[in-house]
């Protein structure tokens, strides 16, 4: 009988006991206590070439501060300039959260789109498989992005000169493939 009496007190100390294994002190490191302790560690990391830290701690400073919009700026930032897009997108969705207004997320997740999708078409069109709806939406979307912008071509091919290029019909251009470039802090870049 006293067994069952205890029983409950044991498993309080039990998970009080592994509550205070996982806190701070168990990691090691001690979360930063503002966030501009924070951004200098995220930096110190960044000029030791240490990014997967750097994006480590930045993932802590998320959690430490989830109402400020930086630490998920510079992820998102951080996995452009890596070329992830799709992280890229969700880092800097996360920042568009806190705030909308942010221009830079809004140009990572715009440029980060523009680049997967590219890509996307430009598998689908090496493979002949851009057909139909998808070919009507794909066209349609370039017609769009070119007056949005104010462009004749979305992305120019440095590698073949204009009068070269394929034509999806009369006086309009198909979407290149854009060229390799190293990675760029301007989001906006390739559509220049």
């Amino acid at each position: 009988m006293t067994f069952q009496r205890l029983m409950p007190s044991l498993v309080c100390v039990a998970m009080l006991s592994a509550c205070a294994a996982t806190g701070p002190a168990a990691g090691g490191a001690k979360p930063a206590s503002t966030m501009a302790a924070a951004m200098a560690d995220v930096d110190a990391a960044v000029l030791a070439g240490q990014t997967d830290k750097a994006y480590a701690l930045l993932k802590s400073a998320g959690g430490t501060f989830p109402t400020d919009k930086t630490p998920w700026v510079r992820m998102a930032q951080m996995r452009f300039d890596s070329t992830d897009y799709g992280e890229a997108i969700v880092n800097a969705l996360e920042a568009l959260e806190r705030d909308p207004d942010d221009t830079l997320a809004n140009s990572i997740v715009a440029v980060s789109g523009l680049r997967v999708t590219s890509k996307a078409l430009a598998d689908l069109s090496q493979k002949n498989n851009l057909s139909g709806n998808v070919r009507t939406e794909a066209q349609a979307l370039a017609k769009l992005l070119r007056s949005s912008l104010g462009e004749e071509v979305l992305v120019a091919n440095a590698t073949r000169p204009a009068a070269a290029r394929p034509k999806d019909a009369p006086g309009r251009r198909m979407i290149a493939t854009p060229p390799a470039r190293p990675a760029s802090n301007d989001p906006f870049g390739a559509l220049k």
